[in-house]
């Protein structure tokens, strides 16, 4: 496995494998790696000749007061777990690199990004598409793969490679979970005993919408109250960030299920701010 710091050499390296007619396949992850990104890299290796991995904590998507700082990392160990997952290149940049101090180029999609999480984090999708985009341009991926969980980021970045003509196919895996169902994700590190004991009542919630749409039910407001109301009672840490109902593709709200629907929410615990979502129908 190859390490590369400096985007200039990746993107020669790349345009030599590319050039030989060998394609190749992108993960872009922030570090701190588990068994989702791990699912990510090894699906990743399948689809490709080459497969290359991004670990860069990206300051653009990250707003103020939020956990830049305190993200967690451990780059020895991911080094580690790129490698075990036949990764050719593992790209870990300095932010100087990926951005000039006079940067002034962003990327957005503004009408997908203002909703979910895109409402108390308003900068963050403007930075996930840019540093997403200059990923594609230095890969020359033909592939990419990212995780079920983050599925605003998904339809986003769709919308994008749509709108710009990237020539990079897009893949989602299933969010992986602990046996208890709750989402994987670097920060379930900050979770205390008592808030990790509550954490999986944010799928439990899910679930029962899903049980609730698939009996018939179709009104948006009473699925959220069924919702909120089994929180109240598995979940007291929480606080509430977002819980919606939307179209699964163009993000828009619904007031009723009665085509394809996503149930997505945004739990407070302690430090820790956990998304998670469901398809309620498809």
């Amino acid at each position: 496995m190859q390490i590369f710091t400096s985007p200039r050499e990746l993107a020669a390296q790349c345009q030599e494998w590319r050039a030989a007619g060998e394609d190749i396949a992108l993960v872009p992850t922030m570090g701190y790696y588990h068994a989702g990104h791990e699912d990510l890299m090894a699906h990743a290796r399948t689809l490709a000749k080459r497969l290359v991995v991004s670990l860069f904590v990206n300051p653009t998507q990250f707003g103020p007061g939020e956990d830049l700082e305190a993200y967690p990392r451990n780059t020895e160990r991911d080094t580690a777990i790129a490698a075990a997952h036949g990764t050719d290149a593992l790209f870990m940049p300095e932010p100087a690199a990926m951005y000039a101090p006079d940067h002034a180029t962003w990327v957005e999609v503004p009408e997908l990004s203002k909703g979910l999480c895109g409402a108390a984090r308003p900068v963050h999708f403007r930075g996930v598409c840019t540093v997403v985009l200059k990923l594609f341009l230095l890969s020359q991926a033909t592939v990419a793969v990212f995780g079920q969980k983050d599925w605003q980021q998904q339809a986003i970045l769709r919308r994008m490679v749509r709108d710009l003509n990237v020539p990079v196919r897009l893949v989602t895996r299933e969010t992986v979970r602990e046996a208890d169902g709750l989402a994987l994700s670097s920060r379930n590190v900050y979770l205390t005993p008592e808030e990790r004991a509550q954490a999986p009542a944010i799928r439990q919630g899910l679930l029962h919408a899903r049980q609730l749409a698939e009996k018939g039910e179709t009104s948006v407001s009473l699925l959220r109250e069924a919702v909120l109301r089994l929180w109240a009672q598995r979940l007291p840490l929480g606080r509430l960030d977002y819980l919606s109902v939307v179209h699964p593709e163009s993000l828009k709200p619904l007031t009723d299920v009665t085509g394809p629907a996503l149930m997505a929410c945004a739990v407070r615990l302690g430090k820790a701010r956990l998304i998670d979502n469901i398809l309620l129908r498809q």
